[in-house]
């Protein structure tokens, strides 16, 4: 599975942006995907997921501010991200979930800066 997220940058404080992932090779479009993110010193965290079937699970930081999506034909998956804060900022990561665990293949990720 090759991942590639884009779509990262700098935002004022309650800007909003839209993160894209691309997703090839050996891939079940059935399978949950998600977005995470890690910032500096800190340890990666999930932020959204979404099932084959459309079902999502958001951490609470995000809940309400956050929507995941995704095309199955294009196997793209998105992460619109709304009312920004620095809590925010951080390298984000899409990945696709094997059936047992998260995929060892993060890809580059793309970075998301809030400024205050």
């Amino acid at each position: 599975v090759q991942l590639q997220a884009s779509g990262g940058g700098l935002v004022q404080a309650g800007g909003s942006l839209r993160l894209s992932c691309a997703a090839s090779g050996s891939l079940f479009s059935m399978n949950r995907m998600g977005w995470f993110r890690q910032a500096p010193g800190k340890q990666r965290e999930l932020v959204a997921s979404i099932t084959g079937i459309g079902g999502t699970y958001y951490a609470n930081a995000v809940k309400g501010r956050f929507t995941i999506s995704r095309e199955r034909a294009k196997s793209t998956m998105y992460l619109q991200m709304n009312s920004l804060n620095s809590e925010d900022t951080a390298v984000y990561y899409c990945n696709v979930h094997t059936g047992t665990v998260w995929s060892s293949s993060w890809g580059q990720g793309t970075q998301v800066t809030v400024s205050s």
